[in-house]
């Protein structure tokens, strides 16, 4: 305060600048005043925005500030669309009390699992005032990818399109996938190999998909995949043989053929059956409910008996 009253006052012997004692007086006063104000802007940093550390390893998340009298430090955890609170009030919360440990200039896990992965901010702020900060820190648990799972079919019709699917869920960061065809790796871009030449597919790294629009009579060979993402060794899986076969023309009107038949002799015997009279007789030979009446005998005086049966 004391050189900003010096810039501002060391300017009066200027004799374009005439400044009276009562203006001086009120100049101080300002001073006084905002300058505090001033002062008091916090800040809130990191040293290290990102942290990068292995699975089951302890990590500590940096957050230092200053210009804070009172300060009031909270932490919290975003994931996805999921928002977590990690420090309420400079205290760990309930959940993360036994794997977490409060620090002046940060929080530390014990032991990170891949669950850990996000984005932390630290938020400080002043108690019972309007002084406030922030700073994010991102954390990546690494962990290495494992063997990958391949969908890719023993056999597909040339000039169809075939997807041959690769994936893994254990890798942190997110695992890139590259394909072989046998035991050459495949380029993204086919045209860029001579033995990829007469192939027409597109190489999604990212998603692991392998698609081939249309399939040719060159692609057939055995199929691996290997994913990888910086951290550990790559894993890649069994090869699978894919035979990308002409389209049987004969085997389907064999087919058609064996169906034909098939129906011609259920038509047939339905038609053997009905000029046989097979139908007729199995119609005539249902009987239904028959009834022999007798008549009743004599009755002497006086008596009254039922005589009459029925037979069913």
């Amino acid at each position: 305060m004391a050189a900003l009253f010096y810039i501002l006052t060391s300017n009066l012997s200027f004799p374009f600048l005439l400044v009276s004692f009562e203006s001086q007086t009120f100049l101080i006063f300002i001073m006084s005043i905002l300058c505090p104000l001033v002062l008091s802007k916090g800040s809130v940093y990191t040293s290290e925005p990102v942290v990068k550390v292995a699975e089951n390893n302890a990590a500590t998340l940096y957050c230092s500030y200053s210009g804070f009298s009172s300060p009031r430090v909270e932490w919290k955890f975003v994931q996805g669309d999921t928002t977590s609170l990690v420090c309420y009030n400079s205290k760990i919360t309930a959940s993360y009390e036994d794997r977490v440990t409060f620090l002046h200039n940060g929080i530390t896990f014990h032991s990170v699992t891949r669950k850990d992965t996000g984005m932390y901010t630290c938020m400080v702020s002043e108690e019972g005032g309007n002084n406030y900060g922030e700073v994010s820190v991102q954390l990546i648990v690494l962990v290495p990818p494992s063997k990958p799972t391949v969908n890719i079919p023993s056999s597909a019709t040339i000039g169809n399109r075939v997807v041959l699917t690769c994936s893994e869920q254990d890798g942190s960061p997110p695992s890139e996938y590259f394909w072989f065809r046998d035991g050459i790796m495949i380029p993204t871009e086919p045209k860029s190999n001579r033995a990829f030449i007469n192939s027409s597919y597109t190489l999604n790294q990212k998603t692991g998909e392998l698609i081939f629009d249309p399939l040719s009579t060159f692609d057939t060979g055995a199929y691996s995949c290997q994913a990888q993402n910086g951290f550990g060794s790559p894993m890649r899986s069994d090869a699978v043989h894919m035979e990308a076969a002409e389209l049987n023309v004969g085997g389907i009107v064999a087919a058609v053929l064996v169906t034909l038949i098939l129906l011609g002799v259920l038509i047939f015997g339905i038609w053997f059956a009905y000029s046989r009279g097979y139908f007729e007789r199995a119609k005539k030979g249902t009987s239904g409910k028959k009834v022999i009446y007798s008549q009743p005998t004599a009755r002497t005086e006086g008596e009254f008996r039922q005589t009459s049966s029925f037979l069913v």
